[in-house]
């Protein structure tokens, strides 16, 4: 067959249209990544005209070109209608031509067509399924899940759990707290942090501005479709290291459609979670740690929505609004003696107004909130008999409530030249009602590591009814505004965009205090005999490992981020079957500190290029063949501004002691440590002591923004009608980052030896510095002049290794399309390694000492010995698996598989051979038991295997708009062990948690619903 009868032959088979399309599962996509919006192209006779009809009402036409095609970009989602005509009169014609986000749709007309054959138009219209999902316009990685697989799949009803469905994004750690601002668990795309991913809700950026943790959560049945980018997005959009998870919301159209759900997860359908006990080797072997088997639950959920013409084909409204409660009971650890009934409130709400102010000109408004409310009451609780005590008192009362509003503005200004704008504002307001505990009762940190013998030998050690340790601002809040302004142009066979992407945050009033009248809390430790504490400013007891310290934090600022970008970007249509897709992008971010004063200004041009290509072999959208390139920057978030460049205070006051008080856990027979600021003298590690740091000095001189390169190649290839497989290899190198550095010994040595006199320098002005880790860096220090000293230091003075973070993958997926038969499905594997001694901005396997961009890895040259190799987010294998099956227009099945294998364990102890503590504890360090123990070097936790399935009837009687559902969530009550305690501590008193559980995988559980659709 001549190459002119395949294009012809391929034409009528995507000439039956683009509804299986927006089904695209795990395929490639547009470059317009994190919009609302799709396009449309194809080819017809040069001169004639093609016109497209949404379900709004509107129209738009073109003329093709002198080379063939025609483009129409920027298209709202929702039905199409195109139509080719010919001397005024309509020739061909392609019926509800469903959009997919930020992909282009090809609609062909090529066969011959003449006006006479107008008339007979309206009997031969074709309503398409059958339209091979290959975007040859796309050169990026994408999954794209619609509101039908929604609605069908079971899933968690948060965008991660969505996200989790794309191959290469793994689940994050959970066990150490990291998690959204309301709750949700976070996810690593491609070997890269939780917090370097971007949220965006119908174009807006919502990822938090603290942190970088999660977005605002939309209700369910307002989401029209997710998209899941993996890698190779254009230079229109940045700020993401890791992968960009974009919802679209529904909106209204010239069709009236409302429905509702109802769900309900009983407590008698989920199965008992694991006990977490001591694990062998520990010195309390099989003792209880936490009885978690009677922590159950209840969830009921109610959502409903209603969408329509206000004023058909010119004024549209969509709302959604859902309300979920769960009540149930959690059991502290043995130490604590208590437990809670707790109950969670969330409510949420989303609103969408479309005005077709006319065909050329379109405005859209869009408002969303969340709320996620927590209270409680506590309970005294006896772990030996398993049952609850006297009440204690409420538990704190936490309240996070997350809105956004948008506004965006498009403008067809010519058949070539379209015109958006878009602002939009987000808040989240965290309010804290601290429980009305007794406030002179002093709380207990790390009880497990008393002394045995002073303790009487009980497991877990002695802790007390305190609930709380520090209480927060109740007045902490987060703002944020979005603008941006882009340009499309189609020049001949170049579309051109230009653009600009500014964004502004603030975390305001964020900062703890120690609750209660003492103003400190009990922290137990321990120390190998004959080291030191706290990098030698404290020394450790005689004749005992054991040590009590009171523990005093206060932080309190208010802080801002400003980051501006401006791109261009030019996909050329090089001939008929090669796409170029060549960009440039200039980021600049600002942080300030709580004095309002910049101390990282990186507004130098940051340069990220980024080129791709797509080949349509065979020229018929059968078989594509892409690569891309590009350079990824990411600024700092709010949070290290808190403790890193604000005033904070973080000290310790060291006791030795003889004896735990069994009512309180208080340490007795209290002798103070000496210390380098005298017996008994407050200490910081970090020198920590309240003083505002100088912005000048706080930062390293020219620090550079964090930026990770990626390069992909693969294919994507149909197989028969329905059917696509394909395969892609990913590279992705961190080649910068950001963290704090507080060795400032080390750069008084550097002035020292280059003939500084640092006695009349400013020591105590600052304790840590942010710099870029793994490379040198220049150091200033304030000087006797008022002035300021600086001096590079390089990375071997510094005494670190270069920075490394480094991820392969290789990645095969399948996938049929529901067509003409009565199933669909996805099926994908992804091979990848990843290695390198910096996991990013956050560090989720010691997750306990871990905020953004101030992590403990590199605050001095002993926490990075050894410090290379298989890093927390390293998942070896993953098989993923999801579709349905229509067994009868009644009933239908589907479900959800995930396999997946368990993180690296990790050991941290004592440095060195002989268990030191190098100023950062004994629990710190690449060392386990005196032995190197670089990460991943043991075993890995053990792979999970989670099986969901769900079935779903819509009787007939009800013309199938009604639907009853059961879902089983890990039907197998696989509960592997996740995530488990690193921290070894020293041979001569180990810390008896080391290797036991921090999270173990969901039991199985059993949701009923009942929906109605009309």
């Amino acid at each position: 067959m001549s190459s002119r009868s395949i294009r012809q032959a391929s034409v009528l088979r995507r000439s039956s249209l683009a509804l299986a399309l927006a089904m695209g599962m795990g395929l490639t996509g547009t470059v317009y990544a994190q919009a609302t919006t799709g396009s449309l192209f194809g080819q017809a006779e040069p001169g004639e005209t093609v016109q497209i009809t949404s379900a709004t009402g509107t129209t738009r036409t073109t003329t093709v070109g002198e080379n063939g095609r025609y483009t129409f970009n920027n298209l709202p989602l929702g039905s199409y209608k195109v139509t080719l005509m010919k001397g005024g009169a309509a020739v061909d014609s392609r019926d509800n031509v469903e959009l997919r986000v930020n992909a282009g749709t090809e609609v062909s007309f090529t066969a011959p067509a003449s006006a006479a054959s107008a008339s007979t138009l309206e009997g031969v219209t074709v309503v398409g399924n059958a339209l091979p999902p290959i975007d040859v316009s796309s050169v990026d990685s994408r999954t794209v899940i619609t509101q039908t697989q929604l609605k069908q799949l079971p899933l968690g009803r948060s965008a991660e759990a969505i996200a989790l469905l794309a191959p290469g994004v793994t689940p994050g750690a959970t066990g150490t707290g990291l998690q959204s601002p309301t709750g949700q668990a976070l996810v690593s795309f491609a070997g890269s942090s939780v917090n370097e991913n971007a949220y965006y809700v119908n174009g807006m950026n919502t990822t938090d501005p603290i942190n970088g943790y999660g977005g605002i959560v939309l209700p369910y049945g307002a989401i029209d479709q997710q998209e899941i980018l993996t890698g190779g997005y254009g230079a229109q959009y940045g700020r993401s290291a890791g992968g960009v998870i974009n919802v679209v919301g529904r909106r209204g159209t010239n069709e009236f459609h409302f429905g509702g759900q109802l769900l309900f997860t009983p407590k008698w359908a989920k199965a008992d979670p694991r006990n977490i006990r001591y694990v062998k080797g520990s010195p309390e072997e099989g003792e209880l740690y936490q009885r978690r088997q009677d922590n159950k639950d209840w969830e009921a959920i109610a959502s409903a929505y209603a969408g329509g013409p206000l004023i058909k084909d010119k004024l549209f409204a969509f709302v959604a609004v859902e309300g979920a409660r769960r009540e149930g009971q959690t059991v502290g650890s043995v130490a604590t003696t208590r437990v809670t009934d707790y109950r969670y409130d969330d409510p949420k709400m989303y609103g969408k107004i479309d005005w077709n102010i006319n065909d050329n000109n379109l405005l859209e408004l869009t408002g969303a909130s969340y709320k996620d409310n927590y209270s409680g009451s506590i309970y005294g609780y006896d772990n030996d008999t398993a049952t609850r005590g006297a009440y204690r008192n409420p538990a704190t009362e936490i309240n996070t409530k997350q809105t956004m509003w948008l506004a965006k503005y498009t403008s067809y200004i010519t058949d070539n030249l379209t015109l958006t704008a878009q602002y939009g504002r987000q808040k989240t307001q965290f309010y804290t009602n601290p429980a009305s505990t007794d406030p002179n009762l002093i709380g207990i940190i790390t009880p497990e590591n008393q002394n045995p013998a002073a303790n009487g030998g009980v497991a877990g050690g002695i802790g007390n009814a305190q609930n709380l340790i520090q209480v927060d601002d109740p007045r902490h809040e987060s703002k944020g505004s979005n603008y941006r302004v882009d340009l499309n142009w189609i020049l001949g066979s170049h579309t051109l965009a230009f653009g600009i992407d500014n964004q502004s945050t603030q975390d305001n009033d964020d900062g703890q205090s120690m609750y209660g009248n003492a103003g400190y809390a009990w922290e137990y430790g321990t120390v190998a005999e004959g080291q030191t504490i706290a990098g030698g400013q404290v020394t450790p007891p005689v004749g005992s490992p054991y040590y009590a310290a009171q523990y005093r934090q206060i932080t309190a600022a208010s802080v801002r981020v400003k980051q501006r970008a401006q791109y261009v970007e030019d996909k050329w249509q090089v001939n008929d079957n090669v796409l170029l897709s060549i960009g440039l992008r200039n980021d600049q971010f600002t942080n300030y500190n709580g004095s309002g004063q910049a101390y990282i200004t990186q507004t130098k041009p940051q340069w990220a290029p980024r080129l791709g290509a797509s080949w349509d072999v065979y020229g018929d959208s059968t078989f594509k063949v892409y690569a891309n390139a590009g350079r990824y920057y990411l600024a700092l978030p709010a949070a290290p501004a808190i403790r890193g460049a604000s005033g904070s205070y973080y000290t310790r006051v060291y006791y030795s002691y003889t004896g735990v008080d069994p009512a309180t856990g208080y340490p007795t027979g209290l002798t103070p440590l000496n210390t380098v600021r005298g017996p008994g003298a407050e200490i910081s590690a970090n020198n920590e002591y309240g003083q505002s740091p100088d912005p000048k000095i706080v930062t390293a001189k020219g620090v550079s923004a964090e930026y990770q390169d990626e390069f992909i190649a693969g294919f994507d290839k149909t197989l028969g009608t329905d059917w696509t497989y394909g395969a892609k290899l990913t590279y992705r190198k961190l080649g910068n980052a950001i963290d704090d550095f507080c060795d400032t010994g080390r750069v008084r040595d550097a002035f020292t030896a280059a003939g500084y006199d640092t006695d009349t320098q400013n020591w105590d002005a600052v304790g840590c510095y942010l710099f870029n880790p793994g490379r040198a860096n220049t150091f200033q220090v304030g000087n006797a002049a008022g002035g300021y000293d600086s001096i590079k230091v390089s990375n071997k003075e510094l005494g670190f290794p270069h920075l490394k973070r480094h991820y392969y993958a290789a990645e095969l997926h399948l996938t049929r399309q529901k067509g003409d038969g009565n199933w669909w499905g996805t099926v994908s594997y992804t091979y990848s390694k990843l290695y390198g001694n910096s996991e990013g901005q956050v560090d989720t396997d010691a997750g306990t000492r871990s905020d953004p961009s101030v992590t403990q890895a590199w605050d001095n040259a002993p926490l990075m010995v050894y410090s290379n190799g298989k890093l927390a987010n390293d998942h070896t294998h993953a098989f993923k698996a999801y579709g349905a099956y229509q067994i009868t227009p009644e009933w239908m099945v589907a479900g959800n598989i995930a396999i997946v294998s368990g993180a690296p364990r990790n050991c941290y102890g004592g440095f060195g051979p002989d268990q030191e503590d190098a100023g950062y504890g004994v629990e710190s360090y690449h060392w386990c038991n005196g032995l190197p123990s670089p990460p991943g070097s043991g075993s890995r936790l053990p792979m999970t295997h989670t099986v969901s399935l769900s079935s779903e009837y819509r009787p007939a009687f009800a013309d199938h708009k009604l639907a009853f559902s059961v879902e089983v969530f890990n039907l197998l009550n696989e509960q592997q062990k996740t995530q488990q305690f690193p921290y070894y501590g020293v041979s001569d008193a180990p810390n008896p948690r080391y290797r036991s559980a921090y999270a173990y995988q969901t039991p199985r559980s059993v949701r009923f619903g009942v929906t109605y659709d009309f």
